[in-house]
């Protein structure tokens, strides 16, 4: 075949390339007689020539010009500015990546594509095996090697990104975290293995797994007698949190990385992968869907309140979406469709920010509810301890007159709530009374410890001023490894028997009042679909107990995914916490009021602008797969946009 190479850029005499040798080896003997152009261009000539024909208005590294002959093949451009910019990236030499642009070239004169994942397979094997002839390496596969000081970067990041959730509320961090481990495993075009992809990934999602839930270990050493059976699983707890981080948080990187797709497509994939996670968590040993990236918002009310819009599903994804689609943006700087990208993710933004503002509004509504008084009886760990614990049977009757005693004078009060586990005997579901509600005179909600027919509950339970038991609900979502063991040989403190899940309570008051509310016994709150559905109800009333927990992040954390609930549902919550932080929350997350870690007091309140928000009305599933499906056409737009890069 006769290869004829035109010099427009002098610039390319100085290499020494065989062009012809080149050429020949992707046709054989099959086009002898068979003719092909290469001209050889700069930046500037081969800038104009794909914004004429392909409408591109950038430079590229080589473009073809099939004519359909079989004779004249058509027309190759290599420009020698992209081919130097890109070898000096690929770390091989200028004649080795011309090598590969001349047979990616004559490729495509011979009728080969890549605008989809399989023609793509095709050619790029058609490429590698000429390449391997040429004793030149697989230019699609990455020998770059990745550095010990990368990994340690992963791990740094993946560490510090807890930080922006509270108590410490640097939202910053976790941005500029996420993005510095995006940079570095999944902006580059090259093509490595799964497995490659994974072991990259495994330092961020271990420490990120470990920075984030590091304080459950802390529940081990509240009691001293659990202490002594369950320190010995402190480090391995730990590991297991790191391994359990290494197969979750590296998913998202991992198939970004993996999946052969356009660079502009991968903020797509990337958030809708990092959501997937986060719906995948509502599921694994009954759920753990702690801090959802969309918590990282809640300093900023306006964003925050977009939840009401598209849940924490929704926000997740365009932050996550707005964060990697800036780093393919400087990373990218000549590709102009990730701007686009990145403004359709802050388009999202804005529109989640309208049903923000309109949620923070209908929040304010003036109608006031009954008067509530949270009592929260401790004042130390300690006592909360002892009481709870070997001396509880032989001091259960004193707790119970304390309890009393802590509510003060109710003569205003409508409705008294104790926390989770308040009540210190085990309650029958029929036949037993209220003590606590009788002294008072009015109606109390507290939290106790149910038996019924061999099975055992943790309980909200709900009295009238008569002392009479009006209903009772029992906890639906277990703790794991807490409540209920999920593996066998690991010992869990308790087994407990889990609830029907969501219903609404009704509690009757004097004069007539009622009060409709959805009940939460603990970390029930924290699932996006388990609380509240499409009924009507005046609040959440969400009972806990995290003096497992102290004052580690958890304590707080735990407040804030109840003002993810509040603002998801459009329901204000009523919370009290054994320990703190007890709270009144409007429904558009604020806190109204609340009672700090370990104080004991009384906080009273009421709650009101409770509203049907777009997110409860369609549900967690739902929203789940319309974010998919705008993740699909947000990609499919991107990929048809840049296939011919």
């Amino acid at each position: 075949m006769k290869v004829c190479v035109n010099y427009n850029d002098k610039r390319w005499k100085k290499y020494n390339i065989n062009f012809a040798k080149i050429a020949n080896m992707v046709v054989g003997k099959k086009y002898k007689d068979a003719e092909v152009s290469i001209t050889l261009v700069d930046d500037a000539e081969i800038h104009a020539l794909n914004k004429i024909y392909r409408n591109m208005d950038k430079p590229t590294n080589v473009l073809s010009f099939e004519l359909g002959d079989d004779i004249l093949l058509g027309d190759i451009y290599i420009s020698l500015d992209t081919v130097m910019r890109e070898a000096k990236d690929a770390k091989i030499s200028v004649e080795e990546h011309v090598a590969h642009m001349v047979v990616h070239g004559m490729f495509h004169l011979l009728g080969y594509d890549h605008l989809t994942d399989a023609q793509a397979k095709v050619m790029e094997a058609k490429e590698i095996a000429v390449l391997k002839k040429l004793g030149i390496k697989n230019p699609y596969q990455d020998d770059v090697k990745f550095s010990w000081w990368k990994y340690a970067l992963c791990a740094l990041f993946g560490g510090v990104a807890s930080l922006g959730f509270a108590p410490f509320n640097m939202w910053w961090i976790t941005v500029l975290s996420i993005a510095g481990a995006y940079w570095i495993l999944c902006a580059g075009n090259e093509k490595i293995s799964f497995w490659t992809a994974w072991w990259r990934a495994v330092p961020f999602g271990a420490m990120y797994a470990i920075s984030m839930f590091w304080w459950t270990t802390n529940s081990i050493y509240v009691v001293p007698e659990l202490a002594k059976q369950f320190a010995v699983w402190t480090i391995p707890i730990l590991l297991g949190i790191g391994l359990f981080g290494a197969l979750i948080f590296t998913i998202p990187f991992v198939l970004t990385k993996c999946i052969y797709i356009k660079s502009a497509v991968k903020p797509f994939l990337f958030a809708s992968a990092w959501t997937s996670v986060l719906w995948l968590r509502e599921w694994i040993f009954t759920g753990f869907p702690w801090n959802p990236i969309s918590n990282i918002a809640l300093p900023c009310p306006i964003i925050s309140n977009s939840m009401s819009l598209f849940g924490a599903f929704g926000l997740t994804f365009v932050i996550i979406g707005l964060i990697s689609s800036v780093v393919q943006v400087l990373y990218e700087k000549q590709n102009k469709l990730h701007r686009f990208v990145f403004l359709f993710f802050v388009f999202l933004l804005a529109l989640g920010g309208v049903f923000g503002y309109k949620n923070i509004k209908e929040s304010a509504g003036a109608e006031n509810s009954i008067n509530v008084r949270i009592v929260q009886p401790v004042t130390t760990q300690a006592k909360k301890i002892l009481l709870s614990r070997e001396d509880a049977l032989n001091q259960a009757k004193n707790r119970v007159a304390e309890l009393t005693k802590l509510a003060g004078n109710v003569d205003d009060i409508d409705l008294v709530i104790y926390p989770e586990t308040a009540y210190p005997f085990v309650l029958k579901k029929t036949g037993d009374t209220m003590p606590i509600s009788m002294e008072l005179k009015k109606s109390v909600i507290v939290g106790a410890t149910v038996y019924e027919y061999g099975n055992v509950y943790n309980s909200l339970v709900l009295s009238d001023a008569n002392g009479d038991i009006i209903d009772i609900h029992n906890k639906s979502h277990l703790v794991p490894f807490g409540e209920y063991g999920p593996i066998k040989f690991i010992p869990a403190p308790a087994n407990l028997t889990p609830g029907d899940g969501m219903r609404v309570m009704v509690g009757k008051f004097e004069k007539g009042k009622s009060f409709m509310f959805a009940p939460a016994v603990c970390y029930e709150i924290i699932f996006s679909d388990a609380v509240v559905g499409g009924e009507y109800v005046d609040a959440i009333i969400n009972i806990t107990n995290d003096t497992w927990f102290g004052k580690t992040p958890g304590t707080y954390q735990h407040l804030d995914m109840v003002r993810r609930a509040a603002i998801e549902s459009g329901v204000p919550v009523i919370r009290a916490n054994y320990s703190g932080i007890s709270a009144f929350v409007g429904a558009d997350g604020t806190i109204i009021s609340s009672l700090p870690i370990g104080q004991v007091g009384v906080l009273d309140g009421n709650v009101h602008g409770s509203h049907m928000t777009l997110y409860r009305l369609l549900g967690r599933d739902a929203w789940f797969i319309i974010i998919l499906l705008i993740a699909f056409l947000g990609g499919f737009l991107a990929y048809r946009a840049d296939k011919e890069n």
